[in-house]
């Protein structure tokens, strides 16, 4: 059982930046692809950004356009999205998944729909004031 926990939410103004972390508890955070996705108002849940459980590939949402940036530290059982440029509407929450993956597949994986996570953790509300 992994246990998720994302945190750095804040209220921010327009162009401002924030970096989110998702810690894991348990053991094997190294086993795991992970992903965050939102929810925003007005719009259901949205794939924001994956990260392979080798760390070596990653994929972004359209609407990202290279403001975002994802990495992990598998020492710390920890991932983070580091956003740049935030617009109004990157308002919502914020959580962060995890998926277990095969031992014995290259780890060069990533997932981009919640379905495929087997274990999603709590949101951060990031609120971007213009």
């Amino acid at each position: 059982q992994v246990q998720l926990v994302a945190s750095g939410g804040a209220l921010v103004q327009v162009g401002d930046s924030l970096r989110l972390s998702c810690t894991a508890s348990g053991r094997a955070f190294g086993n795991y692809a992970m992903g965050w996705f939102r929810h925003t108002p007005g719009k259901e849940r949205e794939f924001v950004s994956a990260i392979s459980r080798n760390g070596g590939n990653t994929a972004y949402g359209d609407f990202v356009k290279g403001r975002f940036t994802i990495s992990r530290d598998n020492a710390k059982n920890t991932v983070f999205l580091e956003m740049n440029s935030l617009k109004p509407e990157d308002t919502g929450v914020y959580y962060c998944a995890a998926r277990m993956t095969e031992p014995f597949d290259s780890g060069s994986f990533y997932y981009t729909s919640a379905n495929q996570y087997n274990y999603h953790g709590q949101g951060t509300q990031v609120t971007v004031s213009s």
